[in-house]
């Protein structure tokens, strides 16, 4: 199947999306068929802070359009803060979409979590990923914390380039969580995989992005 990616929305969101569904096609000997368009980052951004859902599904949908026209048979949003208007964009969309939220609510049911820690974006972070992870009960950061996070990775989605600073600050905000009786740290945003290793972090993390991927691939 020929899939189509919305990328831009962040640049080391997109390359993370690329270069882990490259692996897995290599893995599972078959070629990838894929197309990527660009999505603006900071348009997104903006879009959001005002949930705009109009504007941003007609951008959506115009991108689907020429990823339609090149042969893509579903579309994909690259982005965790990008699905703040998913179910908008579904009842538009030029092809069918492979949703990063029904995939991480299936996973978390099956892994049989039911208290997690989300960080992200201020509206995935107050919404516990717009209210499509229940019956999981989605802890937010406490205070000017949620501010802090949010600054943090506004600033991560647009160079794509962690600092020691801002990885102080999710690290801080994540044990914070755990302590508060979180399960695990959903990494509400994708950029977020280039400050977190679950292999290396002091707490479980949830790497939403690559579930999402993992759905994707079932199409490979």
């Amino acid at each position: 199947m020929h899939i189509g990616l919305i990328g831009g929305i962040g640049p080391a969101a997109t390359d993370y999306y690329y270069r882990r569904l490259i692996r897995i096609a290599a893995d599972s000997g078959r070629d990838l068929d894929l197309t990527i368009v660009h999505a603006d980052a900071p348009t997104l951004l903006n879009n959001l802070a005002q949930d705009n859902q109009e504007k941003q599904c007609a951008i959506y949908a115009e991108l689907t359009k020429r990823l339609a026209a090149a042969g893509a048979e579903n579309v994909v949003v690259t982005s965790i803060a990008g699905h703040f208007c998913i179910d908008r964009f579904a009842e538009i969309s030029p092809l069918p979409i492979v949703d990063l939220t029904d995939a991480l609510s299936t996973w978390l049911k099956e892994e049989g979590l039911t208290r997690v820690g989300i960080l992200g974006t201020d509206t995935v972070m107050r919404s516990g990923m717009y209210g499509k992870l229940s019956p999981v009960d989605v802890l937010a950061p406490a205070g000017d914390g949620l501010a802090r996070v949010h600054e943090a990775y506004v600033t991560l989605a647009k160079s794509g380039e962690p600092t020691p600073d801002l990885e102080k600050i999710f690290l801080e905000a994540g044990h914070a969580l755990i302590a508060a009786g979180a399960e695990a740290i959903l990494l509400g945003g994708t950029d977020l995989n280039a400050v977190f290793s679950a292999d290396e972090t002091a707490f479980p993390v949830v790497d939403c992005a690559g579930i999402h991927v993992d759905a994707i691939a079932e199409f490979i």
